[in-house]
Parts: C-alpha cells; structure tokens; sequence
C-alpha cells in the first residue's frame, strides 16, 4: 500500500511545504495507524503541535489520510486508500486495536453502513479490541 508521496501531491494538496513534505514522507513509509501523539512527539524538533495538526486536517480534507478515534479517545490517522476524495472518503472499514501491546491498525473487511430511514449519516467508526496476532 506504499504510495511514493508525488501521489499524494496529485491528490489535491495544493501548497506542498518542506512541512507538508515531511508528514507525506511519514505516510508514504508507514503501512499502520499512527497516532496524533505518536506524530507530536515524533515531530517535536521539526514543527510545533499546531502545525501538525492543521497539516493532518488538511489531509484528511483533502483525502489523503482518514483518522479515528482509539479506546481512549485519541486520535489515529492512516492512509487512504485508492477512491477517497475531499468530499468523500471511499475506504470505509474497521480498525482493530490491541489491548495488550497497544498496536492499532486498519482491518481489510468490507463494510457497509446501513441507511437508517430519516437520516443522513456522513461519517461511521468501528473499533474492535482485542489482542493481536502477536500477543494472541
């Protein structure tokens, strides 16, 4: 699922600073969930707090990178995969977090959100905890 970050680009984000760049490299190289903790402390030397957020809005906006919330309620961001859009994310699936070593990931399972008569849903999470394969 590596995508080479000129992908990214062409997906919509329009102002590609060295910022932006290095948050693309992070996604580009990383298969599994990372969460907004992970890319703060992460990051710490490069760019404030701040602008690590405001960069993993706009990608989320722009379609690049989709995020959830953990059993704790932090928030995780992962890429997307082919099909998502700005106005619309199209990699709708459950995530899977480990209560034993604390990993998180994306699940590859379909799932359909049921319609619901007299409403409009616009957005759906599925977190499943357990243990994973290695600390089964």
């Amino acid at each position: 699922m590596q995508q080479s970050c000129s992908n990214f680009v062409d997906m919509g984000v329009i102002r590609k600073t060295k910022s932006v760049q290095i948050l693309l490299d992070i996604f580009a190289k990383n298969e599994e969930a990372i969460s907004v903790v992970q890319l703060v402390e992460f990051l710490k030397e490069q760019m404030n707090k701040t602008t690590v957020y405001r960069i993993l809005e706009r990608l989320e906006n722009d379609g690049i990178v989709h995020s959830f919330m953990d059993k704790d309620g932090i928030k995780w961001y992962a890429t997307c995969k082919s099909g998502c859009t700005s106005s619309h994310h199209s990699d709708i699936h459950p995530h899977f977090q480990c209560q034993e070593c604390g990993k998180v990931d994306c699940l590859s399972v379909e799932m359909k959100i049921p319609e619901v008569p007299n409403r409009t849903i616009n957005f759906s999470q599925i977190l499943l905890i357990g243990k994973c394969e290695e600390c089964r």
